[in-house]
């Protein structure tokens, strides 16, 4: 319906986020009562987040207020003007620009069937103990601990595969042999190559590993987390602002389950907070990755991939943030989230 893409401008930064997720047409349209006044797209929330702007602001100076639209009058010429506009939706307008109807060109879900990563190597780390996951993980590894019947890296292949991903690497560790075995049984589309880790390297040391194997911009993704966006998207972001290292994080609100007392320097209580809400950026455990980050790496020396990233922070080299919404990303590294990715995963279907 026509009102789920209608917002005021009062909403805030993280609520348009959510709303863009829930509406997956990637634009609202800010209205006063029913009269549009302007347009905001995921692009023009991702600028303002990356200009260091607040998720807890009002989406006002997010806003483009110079949209594009149609009069009534005007509909026989909607294909040729959202061509030339490079546009997906066109507001109609009545005399008094009140928003009449919404028509969308091609639907969002084309994208599912894209080859746009075609090419495009996927690194999984698959070889940690998985102790958040206790005591599941004592019988099965956490790459295979089944949701809605699949195993978790099955389905995060099958959402890069998607997009055209055809080769997929696993560094391998815990239980790998039954990890081997699955895919040996399994009728999946797409390459699966093995990565032996001998000795626990940490969360960026295995990729030592894939010397000579990947020697082009890669996605490496733990082997726990879905991300339902673009990821095309992301990719893309990564190439045109010359990354080294791109992070995919998750915008996250999360209230203070107390209240919050502040002092000052008596003792005495200056302020107080009940059940404050926080609003900030996390790191879902998605990243682009370029290949000398492969090469740049000693062989068999345990090391985490934040400190690969600190790392090149040090060296003043480009590493970048891609912000997705927070219903954007599936995390089932503890067992509470897991049950969480099941009801959303079912909820797809």
């Amino acid at each position: 319906m026509t009102e789920d893409f209608l917002v005021s401008e009062d909403i805030t930064v993280f609520q348009a986020m959510q709303k863009l997720n829930v509406t997956a047409k990637k634009i609202l349209f800010v209205v006063q009562g029913k009269r549009l006044v302007g347009t905001i797209t995921d692009g023009d929330v991702r600028r303002w987040i990356l200009a260091n702007g607040s998720l807890d602001a009002s989406i006002e100076k997010a806003v483009n207020y110079q949209p594009i639209y149609l009069l009534e009058t005007e509909t026989k010429r909607v294909a040729q003007y959202m061509k030339k506009h490079e546009i997906d939706a066109v507001p109609i307008l009545n005399e008094q620009h009140e928003i009449v109807r919404i028509i969308f060109g091609k639907e969002e879900t084309q994208q599912f069937q894209s080859q746009e990563l075609c090419g495009v190597p996927v690194v999984i780390m698959a070889g940690g103990l998985g102790t958040r996951l206790y005591p599941y993980t004592k019988i099965l590894p956490k790459p295979l601990i089944p949701v809605k019947d699949i195993p978790i890296v099955e389905h995060i292949m099958n959402e890069f595969h998607n997009y055209g991903c055809q080769d997929f690497y696993l560094i391998v560790n815990y239980k790998k042999n039954m990890i081997k075995a699955y895919f040996k049984e399994s009728d999946v589309k797409y390459h699966v190559n093995y990565v032996d880790e001998e000795i626990p390297l940490g969360t960026g040391g295995g990729l030592a590993l894939l010397k000579e194997m990947v020697e082009s911009t890669f996605i490496l993704s733990n082997c726990d987390i879905l991300i339902k966006d673009d990821i095309a998207k992301a990719y893309n972001w990564h190439m045109e602002h010359k990354n080294v290292i791109t992070m995919v994080c998750s915008a996250k609100k999360f209230t203070i389950p107390y209240g919050i007392v502040e002092i000052d320097q008596n003792g005495e209580i200056d302020t107080m907070q009940e059940k404050p809400s926080m609003s900030f950026l996390t790191n879902t455990g998605c990243y682009i990755v370029e290949p000398e980050v492969i090469r740049d790496l000693e062989e068999n020396v345990p090391i985490g991939f934040p400190d690969i990233i600190e790392k090149y922070k040090l060296q003043r080299r480009r590493v970048g943030v891609y912000p997705i919404s927070e219903n954007a990303w599936l995390d089932m590294g503890q067992v509470d989230e897991w049950g969480k990715m099941e009801l959303t995963l079912s909820d797809e279907n």
